[in-house]
Parts: structure tokens; sequence; C-alpha cells
């Protein structure tokens, strides 16, 4: 393949689990692709650069480091915005896309501005089920965002996405947002400004030791969601006003405490 791609690799305290990742994705694309790997330290409070230091020097491997959280899609678009390849992709830091199963998306690339890795598309295969609450949490809210903007995807949140580098030269400047809607923003835009986007399925093997706390997740993924929707309509302007006058409320009964 003669297509060069930046991977960029967020990485929030995955001391346990990025080093795995980085020799994986080091070793298989080493000598017979035109590469880099991007890892975005965003906020870590372990010892993430202890690991990426162990990979260093390396003409394949740069990193980044910011002092406090930026959010996962905050982390990316910093990638982003440092990549010098043609494509540019991402993929999660604990290992649940292989290598060689991120070179098979690159590959089928063909005809698409950007292609998306699918866990719920025919041919996908799961090697290790997720837990039924967290399935059923995953299926409800694709259904939701499906409902909202009109995606024909069916798992628009599947960590290893790639894109032409000119799409996100295109769109990176509208993305409003670096929370769990993230991957959603990114795609909007590049359906908004006409990219064909091709969803593809992958070989997907979720780490045992996952972060994500449904409980405590759930509410926080809606409330970006439809901020996310509220932000992109002709709503937007009422919701910045009511955020606005909520601000300036809150403000007038803080100095009216502060007086008494």
């Amino acid at each position: 393949m003669t297509k060069s791609i930046s991977i960029i690799i967020p990485a929030y305290n995955e001391e346990g689990r990025l080093e795995a990742t980085l020799s994986g994705y080091l070793s298989f694309f080493d000598k017979k692709h035109d590469f880099e790997i991007i890892v975005v330290l965003n906020g870590c409070t372990d010892n993430t650069f202890d690991v990426v230091s162990r990979f260093l020097p390396s003409e394949k491997l740069k990193y980044m480091t910011f002092d406090r959280k930026i959010g996962k899609g905050g982390a990316v678009m910093a990638g982003f915005r440092a990549a010098s390849k043609e494509h540019l992709g991402y993929v999660d830091a604990d290992g649940s896309t292989k290598p060689e199963d991120f070179l098979d998306l690159f590959r089928q690339m063909n005809g698409f501005d950007g292609i998306i890795a699918s866990r719920h598309v025919a041919g996908a295969v799961v090697e290790k089920k997720q837990p039924l609450g967290r399935l059923i949490a995953s299926r409800g809210f694709n259904l939701l965002v499906r409902v909202l903007f009109g995606f024909p995807f069916k798992d628009t949140q599947c960590g290893a996405k790639i894109f032409k580098k000119e799409v996100i030269t295109r769109i990176l400047p509208e993305v409003v947002t670096a929370d769990w809607a993230f991957d959603i923003d990114l795609l909007f835009r590049a359906d908004q400004h006409g990219f064909r986007i091709g969803e593809a399925p992958t070989v997907w093997n979720n780490s045992g030791d996952s972060k994500l706390e449904l409980g405590r997740t759930i509410p926080v993924m809606l409330f970006s969601v439809l901020r996310l929707r509220l932000l992109s309509s002709p709503l937007k302007g009422v919701m910045g006003f009511c955020c606005r006058a909520c601000c300036r409320a809150a403000g007038k009964h803080a100095g009216q405490r502060r007086r008494r």
C-alpha cells in the first residue's frame, strides 16, 4: 500500500494498556507502510508518558502532552493538527482494534472520503461479548443518534476511523464538541459537506478493564448528543440566549448573596 496514514492514539491514564498497543502497531506497520503514530497524552496522572518514552526516539512515533484533560475529541483534534500524512485515522489506546484490522479498514476506503469501523454490521466479529447492559445502552444510544441526525451508520462510537486529510482540514474548524459526542460531530460535519463516509465491519475485542461506568456515563452521553443537535440546528441561537440568561441570573444571584 502506497497511501500514507497518520494514526492518532488519544490516551488518558493508559499505563497498563498502551505499551502492548504501541508495540503491536509499530511492529506491524514498520517497513511496510508509510505511517506515523501520534500519541496524545490527555491530562494523564499516571505513568503513561513513561510507557511512550520506552519507544523513543523513533521517527515513526510522535507524542503530545496536555497537563489538563481536553477530552478524547480534544486529543484527537490535536493529533489531527499535528499529522503530516495524506490520511488521518484514530484508534483507542486499549488495543480493542488490532493493527491488522485497522489496516483492513484502511484498505476498504476505496471510493470513500472516510471510513468507520463497525461492530454492528454484517461481517463484524466481536471476540469478547459485551455485558448485556452495555450492549443495550450502545444500541439504544445509536438509535437515538440515527433519529436525531439522520445517519445511516449503525455504530458511530467504535473507536477506529480514517479520513482523507482534506476532509479533516475542511470540517475541523466547525467541530464544536470534544466529549462523548465528538465522533458524531465529526461525521455530521462531513455529511454536511457532502463527503462520502463508509461503514465497514471490524474485528473488535473489548478490553476487560473498561473504564466505562454506565450509571454515570449514560446521562452525560445523552446530554452531549442532545446539546450537539441543538447547537447544529436553527435553535442554536435560542440555546445560546438561554445559556447567557442563565449565566447572568447566576451571577446576579451570587452578587446578591455576597452583599448580604
